[in-house]
């Protein structure tokens, strides 16, 4: 009985505990932020064969991590202006939904976090630290240490998205430069 009582309080408090996950922006609204002068999006996603996560791999320094790639062209008339990527990592322990502009040469255009799920770290939101990757291209910069500065609090988040837009740059480099 003591144990059953005990396990009922455990689960109690498990399900009372604080979930944090905040949405800042969704698909459209990102479009929209990175790519004001589009006249419209199409998606365009990526299956990367084996040869290109090769290089991908030696471009950035960090396995592939995935075949597919959810991949949104953007137009202005017919002319392609650029591409959003949309990924996801792991912050410390739960997943941080972020989308990378990139213009046609394959260098980042934007960075912009869409949903952040962990209960700290949430200052890789601040635009100035997500300035830091305009205009930087795979590998060149996009480190934390080396182009990108750190965030005190929030070491993990900010390691794993650079991390996620230097393998995105590398993948922009590889397929989708023109």
């Amino acid at each position: 009985m003591m144990k059953t009582l005990h396990l009922a309080a455990l689960a109690a408090g498990a399900a009372s505990a604080p979930a944090f996950a905040t949405q800042y922006l969704n698909l459209e609204q990102a479009q929209r932020l990175m790519f004001p002068e589009a006249s419209g999006f199409r998606e365009q996603n990526l299956a990367l064969n084996g040869a290109q996560m090769q290089q991908v791999e030696k471009l950035c320094a960090l396995p592939a991590r995935s075949v597919n790639w959810r991949v949104f062209a953007a137009y202005k008339a017919e002319a392609t202006i650029g591409y959003l990527i949309l990924d996801d990592v792991v912050g410390k322990f739960e997943l941080i939904s972020y989308a990378v502009g990139v213009n046609p040469d394959a260098s980042v255009r934007q960075v912009e976090i869409l949903t952040y799920r962990e209960s700290h770290g949430g200052e890789i939101r601040n635009p100035a630290w997500r300035r830091q990757f305009v205009g930087k291209s795979a590998p060149a910069g996009l480190s934390v240490g080396e182009g990108i500065a750190n965030i005190s609090g929030a070491t993990l988040s900010a390691t794993h998205v650079t991390d996620g837009v230097r393998r995105i740059a590398a993948i922009a480099q590889v397929v989708l430069k023109k």
